[in-house]
């Protein structure tokens, strides 16, 4: 798969709820959570299941940053 996305981030499917046309993805990145909201399709389409290694493909026109 070629994705012209620079954030590509090897993750865990740590969670999935289903609702009636969305869906939350919870994945796992080394010791930080990261969440998606993506159509139940999708996820049908992927067949997510806990436990799965998936990338999680972030493409946003801004990133903030912070100071812990």
């Amino acid at each position: 798969m070629l994705l012209s996305a620079r954030n590509q981030l090897r993750a865990k499917v740590t969670a999935v709820s289903l609702g009636n046309i969305m869906a939350e993805v919870r994945m796992s990145i080394g010791n930080q959570e990261l969440v998606a909201a993506v159509t139940r399709e999708s996820v049908q389409r992927l067949n997510l299941q806990v436990g799965d290694d998936v990338i999680a493909v972030v493409k946003a026109t801004e990133v903030m940053v912070a100071r812990p």
